[in-house]
C-alpha cells in the first residue's frame, strides 16, 4: 500500500536548481517563505532555548496555547498546537477518516489533502474551483454525503491565493451536517484582506464542528522551525489532540512562537511590506497582459496552461525557481523586492510572443 501512496511534492530549492543547470545566483520563489529570517527578538528567544535542549519540550507545548487562548478570545481548550498546521490537517485525518470515508475539498488547492486521504484510505471528492477561481459553495454543499467525515477550505486558497468571506463561509457551513468536520485551512491568514472577517470569531462560536488552522510558517518566518496552532470546539481540539506526536513541537519553536505572539506589530509591518509588494508584481503583471485573481495571500498565480512546465523550466535555467502545477498554472512567491524585479524581467524574457 505504501509504495502506491502519492508523495507531498516540496518546491525546489535553488541549490538544487544551480546543480542541475550548472548555473549560480539562483532565487528560491517557490515555497511561499518569508524573505527574511524572524526578528531579532524571535532569534534571541530561540537562543536562549537553545540551552535547554537537553530536556523534552513541553508535549501540549502549554504557554503557547495559552498565549494563543488570550489572543483568540477563546478558552484554552479550544486551542492546540502542533509541528505545523500541516501535520495538525494530518491528525485530523488520523482522528476522523476511517478506510472508505470520503473527505471533500475544493481542486485545486493544498496538495496535502489527497495525499492524506490516500494516507487513510479514503476516498477524495474534489470539487472543482468556480471560473474565477473561487469556491463553489453550491457544488461543495451538494458533494457532501452521509459517508463525508471530513472537508477541507483552505482560505487563502492554496496555491491560486483566492479566499472567501465568513459570509460565504457561514452559507456553505449551513448546508453541511453537524457530523462533518469542515476545516478552514488558514495558513495565510495575516496577508487576508481583514474585510473578509475572521472564522475564529464569527463562525467557531455557532458551529462546533468547524475547526480553524493556521501556523507561524508564513508572516512569521518560522517555517524551519515548524509550529501551527487550530482553534475549534473542545471535543474537536480534544480528539485532534489524541494523535499528537509526543514532543512534537520542539523547545525552539515554541520559544519562537511565544516571542513572536509578544511582537505582532513588529511583525505585521513585515507583512505589510510583502502585501505592498505583491501590490506592485501585480500591476506589473497586469500591465504584461496577465489575468490574475484576486490574491490574498504571499504569492501569485499565473494561469499559464499548457505552457506551464516550459516556462517554468526556462524561468528556472535563468535561476528564477517558481512552483510549477503542470497543465494548469505557476505559483510565485512574493520575495525581496530585488527578487520580484528578477521574476519580472526573468517572466518577460521567457513569454516573448504573449501570455
Amino acid at each position: 500500500m505504501v509504495a502506491d501512496l502519492p508523495s507531498y511534492r516540496p518546491g525546489k530549492g535553488a541549490a538544487q536548481a544551480e546543480a542541475e543547470h550548472g548555473i549560480t545566483g539562483a532565487i528560491k520563489l517557490a515555497s511561499n517563505e518569508n524573505p527574511v529570517e524572524p526578528i531579532d527578538a524571535i532569534l534571541d528567544a530561540v537562543a536562549a532555548a537553545a540551552h535547554g535542549v537537553n530536556r523534552y519540550a513541553d508535549h501540549r507545548a502549554t504557554a503557547v496555547r495559552e498565549a494563543l487562548s488570550l489572543k483568540l478570545g477563546v478558552d484554552v481548550e479550544q486551542v492546540t498546537v502542533g509541528n505545523g498546521s500541516s501535520a495538525l490537517l494530518q491528525q485530523l485525518f488520523f482522528s476522523y477518516v476511517d478506510p472508505g470515508d470520503e473527505v471533500v475539498f475544493p481542486w485545486r488547492s493544498f496538495e496535502v489533502y489527497p495525499v492524506f486521504t490516500r494516507l487513510m484510505n479514503g476516498v477524495a471528492v474534489q470539487v472543482p474551483l468556480a471560473v474565477d477561481l473561487g469556491f463553489d459553495v453550491d457544488a461543495l454543499a451538494a458533494s457532501v454525503s452521509d459517508r463525508t467525515k471530513l472537508m477541507f477550505l483552505a482560505s487563502p486558497n492554496n496555491p491560486t491565493g483566492t479566499a472567501s468571506t465568513t459570509t460565504e463561509l457561514r452559507s456553505l457551513l449551513d448546508r453541511v451536517p453537524s457530523s462533518v468536520i469542515v476545516c478552514i485551512d488558514e495558513a495565510y491568514r495575516e496577508f487576508l484582506d481583514p474585510g473578509f472577517g475572521d472564522p475564529v470569531a464569527e463562525l467557531i462560536p455557532d458551529f462546533p464542528n468547524v475547526i480553524v488552522t493556521r501556523t507561524f510558517s508564513k508572516a512569521h518566518g518560522l517555517a524551519g522551525l515548524r509550529v501551527g496552532y487550530a482553534v475549534g470546539h473542545p471535543d474537536v481540539i480534544a480528539a485532534v489532540d489524541k494523535t499528537l506526536l509526543p514532543f512534537a513541537v520542539n523547545a525552539l519553536a515554541q520559544a519562537a512562537a511565544l516571542a513572536a505572539l509578544a511582537h505582532e506589530d513588529t511583525i505585521d509591518e513585515r507583512v505589510q511590506d510583502i502585501l505592498a509588494e505583491r501590490a506592485r508584481v501585480e500591476v506589473e503583471l497586469a500591465a504584461d497582459g496577465w489575468a490574475l485573481p484576486n490574491h490574498q495571500g504571499n504569492f501569485v498565480w499565473l494561469a499559464t496552461g499548457e505552457r506551464t512546465d516550459q516556462i517554468a523550466l526556462e524561468l528556472e535555467r535563468r535561476g528564477v525557481v517558481i512552483r510549477p502545477f503542470s497543465g494548469e498554472g505557476v505559483r510565485v512567491t512574493i520575495g525581496s523586492p530585488p527578487e520580484n524585479d528578477r521574476f519580472l524581467a526573468t517572466l518577460r524574457e521567457v513569454t516573448t510572443g504573449g501570455r
